[in-house]
């Protein structure tokens, strides 16, 4: 079981953070991997892609079928876009389970699916706030469950954003490098976020894309963070006869689900924000957690 970290090579925070991470350890140079380049060190392993990552499918099963290792976990140093143009600093796990099946997803991923999220997301951004007090001009933040690519691997995306002007920031790649080369314990230490088999997982439910309610709950020591469905992940769609659709329901479903894959043993529960939902569609949600006994929880009752 190795840690496996994905570079995108066209991408500069991407490549940025992963020559800071060659620079902390002895990375021991592996050759080519299905013709890419990739380096070894304990558990982890860095793969070199030749561009972008987000309509790279498949790449847990590319990396056994080629080397007969079975990643445990996949980890993408990316940039982060955003019409904001904000300086941040962002983590996210990933998934296109709002999308229909007959649709493509416009940025990669799988219609009407996600991946497991990463246990340490929640973990790694406690450590993100911890470190980061001196990057004034840096927005911090989790973001929801969003793109690609397809994996059946727990994953994290780990970003520098949101333009340009900060994507080749080495400082910030520097600071992300670091709570890899911590998180995943290549500094000897015992890592960040290691699932240990129990504890309240939460899927956070509505809201923007910058998971308001996910970033004030995963900074609780006892929190994990599985799947953030923002409210556009969320569509509903109400009938003249009262009857409710659209691929909110799905997304819940995947998401819990993926959640659950992600942390087995856990106690899988959800927070909704209800103030980004109508009175009914609330009560469809209510309704669907309670078929999938699942408990809807506030805030208080989750941190204590």
């Amino acid at each position: 079981m190795v840690s496996l970290i994905l570079v995108s090579g066209g991408d500069i925070a991407s490549t940025n953070q992963a020559e800071e991470l060659l620079t902390m350890c002895d990375w021991v140079d592996m050759g080519l991997v299905d013709g890419k380049p990739a380096y070894s060190y304990k558990h982890a392993r860095m793969w070199w892609l030749e561009d972008g990552c987000l309509w790279e499918d498949d790449l847990d099963k590319r990396w056994r079928e080629s080397t007969g290792e079975n990643p445990s976990e996949i980890i993408f140093p990316s940039r982060h876009s955003a019409a904001s143009g904000n300086a941040s600093l962002t983590l996210h796990p990933i998934g296109t389970m709002q999308v229909p099946e007959d649709e493509i997803p416009p940025f990669g991923g799988k219609s009407a699916d996600c991946p497991p999220p990463n246990p340490r997301i929640a973990a790694w951004w406690r450590e993100l706030n911890r470190i980061a007090k001196d990057f004034y001009e840096f927005d911090l933040s989790l973001e929801t469950t969003h793109h690609g690519p397809w994996l059946e691997t727990p994953s994290l995306f780990i970003e520098i954003g949101s333009t340009s002007e900060t994507w080749g920031h080495k400082p910030a790649a520097s600071l992300l490098a670091g709570i890899i080369y911590r998180g995943l314990g290549l500094d000897g230490g015992p890592g960040l976020g290691e699932w240990v088999g129990n504890g309240q997982v939460v899927v956070t439910l509505g809201g923007g894309h910058y998971a308001p309610r996910a970033n004030l709950l995963g900074l609780h020591e006892n929190v994990w963070i599985g799947h953030m469905l923002a409210t556009y992940a969320l569509p509903f769609i109400k009938h003249e006869n009262g009857e409710v659709s659209g691929m909110w329901e799905n997304s819940i479903r995947k998401a819990i689900a993926a959640t659950k894959t992600a942390f087995p043993g856990g106690d899988i529960v959800c927070s909704m924000d209800k103030k980004a939902f109508k009175g009914w569609q609330r009560q469809a949600i209510r309704d669907l957690l309670s078929e999938l006994e699942v408990p809807l929880l506030k805030s208080k009752q989750i941190i204590g």
